[in-house]
C-alpha cells in the first residue's frame, strides 16, 4: 500500500528556501517579471515591471558571503542590485505611462503577495552581499561629536566643489558625446527618484517629540522634488527619452542601482534614521555640486536647457553647518553620541558609492567610444594568443535567431571572436554595433553590454585573457 508523501506547510517551505540563500534567491528571480529579455525589449518604456535580471546566472553565482569592495562591479554585484531595487519597489505604488496588456499582466506578478513575500526574505541576503563591505575601510570620525562631524562634511563639499566628478567632463569629450551625455542622463534617471523616494519614506518617521523639525525638512527636500517634476520630465523628453525609472532598466550601470538602493534601503530600516540623515546629507550637497556641470554636459552635447539642473538648491561648503544642523539636530543630546557616529556612517557611506559610481561610469563612457580601439586590441590579443601558441580558457557559444543577452558583465576580460552568422551587440540605448564572421571585440571586465543574434545560428567564442595581456594591449585606449 503507497503512502501519500507529507504536505508541505507554507511554514516548511520557507525554512527550506532560507537554509540555502542561493535557493531563494533563484526563487524570487523566477518571477515571470524578471524573465530574460527578449530582442523587442532593449528598452521597456511603456512597462515600468519588466525588469529583466539573468536568473539563468543564480545557477551559478554565490550571494552567500559579503562581496568584498574590490568585487563590488562583478556580475553579482549588477544582478543582486537589480534584485534588491525590485525589492524596494514592489512596496512602492508605480503606474505605467497608459494602459497596457503586458504591463498590467507584469505588474501583477511584481506586486503580488508571493513576490512580496520572497522579496522579505531575499532582502538580508542581497543587503549582506552587496552592503555588508562598508564596514571595512571606512574611516571614522576623529571625536564622535557635532563639530567633527560638521568639520567633515564641510570638507567633502569643499573638495567635491574643486574637484567635479570625471564623468561629465569624460562624456562631454567623447567623439560621441550625444551618446555618452544620453548614457549620463540615464544614470540619474534611475538614481534620482530612488533617492527622493528614499527622503519621502524618511519624512513619513515619527520623530515629532525627539526631533520636530525633521519631518518638515525632509518634506520640504521632497516638496522641491515635486515642483520640479515638469522640468525634470522635460530634460527627458529633450533628449527623446522617457523619465521613466525602469525604461532603461538593461542599460542602468550596477552602481547607479547601488546608490538608490543605499538610500532605499536605509528609509526602510526603522532603526537606522541617523545613517538615513546623513546619506541625505550627502546626497543634497553631491547634487548641488554636480547640477552645473550636469547641466552644461547636456546642453553641450544634446543641445538640452536642462533647466532641472536650475532647479537644484544649493549646499556649498558655507551651508553645509546649517544643513547638518537641520538633519541631525537635536538626537545626540536627546539620544547620544552614537548618532553622531551612524550619521556620519551614512554620509561616508553614500560618499564611497559616489565616488564607485564615478569611476565605473567614466570607464564605461570611454570604452564604449572607443570600440574600434578595442576591435583592433582584441585582434593583436588573437594574434598574439596564436603566434605564441598561448592557451587561455575559453567559451564557446552557439545561439540562435533573435537569441538576447540581457544586459551584463563579465567578471574578467574577454574577447569576442565570431566564428560565423552575426549579431548586434550593444552598451547604449542610441546605437547598435554589428559583428559578424571574423570580428574581434576586447570586452574588459565590468563593462555593460547585451547582445541579439541576427542569423538563423550564430557560433562565437569567448577567449578569458589574463590581466598582464590585457595591460600589454590597452595602452592608449582608457582615455
Amino acid at each position: 500500500m503507497s503512502t501519500q508523501p507529507t504536505p508541505r506547510t507554507v511554514t516548511d517551505l520557507v525554512g527550506e528556501l532560507t537554509a540555502d540563500p542561493n535557493a531563494l534567491l533563484k526563487a524570487y528571480a523566477a518571477n515571470t517579471a524578471f524573465r530574460a529579455a527578449t530582442a523587442e525589449e532593449l528598452t521597456n518604456p511603456r512597462n515600468p515591471f519588466r525588469r529583466p535580471v539573468r536568473p539563468d546566472d543564480l545557477a551559478w553565482l554565490d550571494y552567500s558571503p559579503v562581496l568584498p569592495d574590490e568585487r563590488q562591479l562583478l556580475l553579482s554585484g549588477l544582478l543582486g542590485h537589480r534584485m534588491l531595487r525590485n525589492v524596494y519597489d514592489a512596496e512602492t505604488a508605480v503606474l505605467p505611462p497608459q494602459a497596457d496588456p503586458a504591463a498590467a499582466a507584469d505588474g501583477a506578478h511584481f506586486h503580488s503577495a508571493a513576490n512580496r513575500l520572497l522579496g522579505t526574505l531575499v532582502r538580508p541576503v542581497l543587503e549582506n552581499h552587496l552592503l555588508g563591505h562598508l564596514d571595512e575601510g571606512r574611516e571614522e570620525l576623529p571625536a564622535p561629536t557635532a563639530d567633527a562631524l560638521k568639520a567633515v562634511v564641510r570638507e567633502y563639499a569643499e573638495r567635491r566643489a574643486a574637484e567635479p566628478y570625471s564623468a561629465f567632463a569624460t562624456a562631454a569629450g567623447r567623439k560621441d558625446a550625444n551618446s555618452a551625455a544620453t548614457f549620463l542622463l540615464i544614470q540619474a534617471g534611475v538614481f534620482l527618484p530612488a533617492a527622493y523616494t528614499a527622503i519621502g519614506r524618511g519624512a513619513l518617521a515619527e520623530t515629532s517629540l525627539a526631533h520636530p523639525g525633521l519631518r518638515a525638512e525632509l518634506q520640504e527636500i521632497r516638496r522641491g522634488w515635486v515642483e520640479a517634476a515638469e522640468l525634470y520630465r522635460s530634460l527627458f523628453s529633450g533628449a527623446g527619452l522617457t523619465c521613466s525609472p525602469a525604461a532603461y532598466w538593461q542599460f542602468s550601470l550596477g552602481t547607479s542601482l547601488a546608490r538608490g538602493n543605499h538610500l532605499l534601503g536605509l528609509s526602510l530600516a526603522g532603526d537606522r534614521l541617523p545613517e538615513l540623515l546623513g546619506a541625505v546629507a550627502h546626497f543634497l550637497i553631491d547634487q548641488a555640486a554636480c547640477a552645473p556641470h550636469a547641466r552644461d554636459t547636456l546642453r553641450g552635447a544634446l543641445n538640452l536647457r536642462a533647466a532641472y539642473f536650475d532647479s537644484v538648491a544649493p549646499v556649498g561648503p558655507q551651508g553645509t553647518d546649517a544643513l547638518v544642523d537641520r538633519l541631525l539636530g537635536p538626537l545626540p543630546e536627546v539620544f547620544g553620541a552614537d548618532q553622531v557616529t551612524a550619521f556620519h556612517r551614512g554620509f561616508a557611506d553614500a560618499a564611497r558609492f559616489a565616488e564607485r559610481w564615478n569611476a565605473d561610469l567614466t570607464a564605461q563612457l570611454v570604452w564604449a567610444d572607443r570600440i574600434e580601439d578595442y576591435k583592433t586590441a582584441a585582434e593583436r590579443i588573437q594574434h598574439k594568443l596564436v603566434s605564441e601558441r598561448i592557451e587561455v580558457d575559453l567559451d564557446t557559444f552557439v545561439e540562435s535567431h533573435e537569441e538576447t543577452s540581457t544586459t551584463h558583465v563579465h567578471d574578467e576580460h574577454r574577447l569576442v571572436m565570431i566564428e560565423s552568422g552575426q549579431m548586434h551587440f550593444w552598451n547604449n540605448v542610441t546605437h547598435r554595433i554589428a559583428l559578424s564572421e571574423g570580428d574581434k571585440l576586447l570586452i574588459p571586465t565590468s563593462r555593460l553590454h547585451g547582445s541579439v543574434v541576427l542569423s538563423g545560428t550564430c557560433v562565437y567564442h569567448q577567449p578569458i585573457i589574463p590581466e598582464e595581456m590585457f595591460r600589454e594591449f590597452v595602452s592608449g585606449t582608457t582615455e
